[in-house]
């Protein structure tokens, strides 16, 4: 039971953030090699490149759905269990959402053969997690409120919804230009988890009506599940006084992520096309895959049906047994009726699938610098691999998620100044933000490539009263193709 508290802490504190795993400013900006992630068929203008290990590509995405920070500690001389009981219990709804997100490449490259210069192939490895919680709001009015003033209220416990993971990837790309106006892309992944949980598809509901023995007769009808996998483990190492918790924590985590835990398989899916020299469709299907879970797993189960009335004492004949213990009798049987199981079987969980669609204008033509050929005429340099300044656009993503999918629209706007800048600005409408404004910088100072990219930059201005913010960053070295 400790371990089970433990880990239920573990996780409520944890799910402070929200994660969408939109990725709209990196998206089609393929002046930046990790675009190929999310969408492996986007162009690919670079003879090869190398990710500098651990720091090619840093990802992390954080927020709130439906309430902010600042919402409930703000000076405002508002009482504040008044501010919860209006913003939190009645103000959210079970499809608001808590969570976070994080990804870090520990290697990243790709290259071209000479003899298929039309194919880019790509290779790496990255770690990425996330923890996600949506709001039980009826189990948090019975929490907040009790049963006393809500006789003949069904709270149902499906609302309870959560599911998190830490994941190693190995991945290896195709990029392949068809033809003037088709380039495809395929990557293959190979994924070991360090570990996962979730709690989805929870049917149930506890409802308080009138007794006919006693005055309130109280029913549960419960059919509950947490799947877990990798918890144990790291469970028995916090609850082992007799080992270092600082030693054999990585060293777990480093196994686990090397093959040593459960293991599964995806694929990514991409395409550039041209509709005419300034126009470009893109779409991209990542993670369609699975991950089969058997090692290391416990799950946990309450179900069953109870229904009582409290304790009935009759007078006068109860005054014969009151040397009883009525009250552990009382909990036996709810228990007996509605018991926590535990269980070692295996299960599999699919990856959440994300769409990523666009459309994109170029505008603003390269101006090209002449050089005499000594031959009576004048040669046109191409110095950049770009044709156009300047492009704007739209995007959809969508993500699937256990209440349902999640879509966010993009607008975007993308310049480069000279060779050695390229911006992008964003403006993305989703369920956590109207007003979240982006904007990506791409610095290019010889082979060497830095890039960071911030979204919601209006949130900054004040961090407690924002719903939403993500940071990515990255350095590479790159070798240009040559027009």
């Amino acid at each position: 039971m400790r371990k089970i508290k433990l880990f239920l802490f573990t996780v409520l504190i944890g799910t402070g953030f929200l994660s969408a795993q939109n990725k709209q400013l990196l998206y089609d900006f393929y002046e930046i090699p990790q675009s190929l992630l999310v969408n492996p068929g986007v162009k690919t203008p670079y003879k090869w490149h190398a990710g500098i290990p651990v720091l090619s590509g840093v990802a992390i995405q954080a927020g709130t759905s439906g309430i902010t920070v600042n919402d409930l500690f703000a000076n405002d001389g508002l009482n504040f269990t008044d501010k919860v009981r209006e913003k939190v219990v009645n103000g959210l709804s079970q499809r608001d959402e808590f969570g976070g997100s994080g990804q870090i490449e520990l290697l990243y490259g790709g290259f071209r053969i000479a003899n298929r210069p039309d194919t880019y192939y790509s290779f790496g490895i990255y770690g990425e997690g996330y923890l996600s919680q949506f709001w039980p709001k009826d189990l948090a009015i019975l929490a907040f409120e009790g049963n006393g003033n809500n006789i003949g209220r069904r709270f149902n416990l499906n609302h309870l919804t959560l599911t998190g993971e830490a994941v190693n990837v190995f991945h290896f790309g195709i990029n392949k230009v068809v033809d003037n106006k088709l380039q495809i892309g395929f990557r293959g992944k190979f994924y070991s988890s360090v570990f996962h949980f979730r709690s989805t598809g929870n049917q149930g509901y506890f409802e308080t009506t009138e007794g006919e023995n006693n005055l309130l007769r109280n029913t549960v009808v419960a059919d509950l599940q947490l799947q877990t996998s990798g918890i144990e483990s790291f469970l028995d190492i916090l609850d082992d006084d007799s080992i270092s918790a600082g030693e054999e924590f990585p060293k777990n985590f480093t196994r686990r992520a090397l093959f040593g835990g459960d293991l599964g398989l995806g694929v990514d899916l991409g395409f550039t096309y041209q509709l005419n020299n300034r126009t470009t469709l893109t779409g991209s299907l990542l993670d369609l895959g699975f991950i089969y879970y058997s090692t290391d797993v416990k799950n946990y189960t309450l179900k069953g049906t109870a229904s009582n009335e409290g304790i009935e004492i009759i007078l006068p004949e109860s005054f014969n047994d009151l040397n009883s213990d009525i009250w552990e009798n009382l909990v036996d049987d709810i228990e007996a009726q509605v018991p926590l199981e535990t269980n070692t079987n295996s299960y599999v969980s699919l990856r959440p699938i994300k769409l990523n669609a666009s459309i994109r204008y170029n505008f603003g033509e390269q101006k090209r610098r002449t050089e005499d050929c000594y031959c009576g005429t004048n040669t046109v340099i191409n110095n950049t691999p770009f044709n156009y300044k300047n492009a704007v656009g739209g995007q959809l993503f969508v993500i699937n998620r256990p209440r349902g999918p999640q879509a966010a629209l993009t607008a975007f706007y993308q310049t480069r100044i000279g060779n050695a800048l390229a911006v992008k600005a964003t403006y993305t409408a989703d369920k956590f933000t109207m007003t979240n404004i982006g904007l990506g910088l791409n610095f290019q100072a010889g082979p060497v490539n830095f890039y960071i990219l911030g979204d919601n930059l209006l949130g900054y201005r004040n961090i407690p009263d924002s719903n939403y913010a993500s940071l990515q960053f990255g350095f590479n070295i790159i070798s240009w193709n040559s027009n």
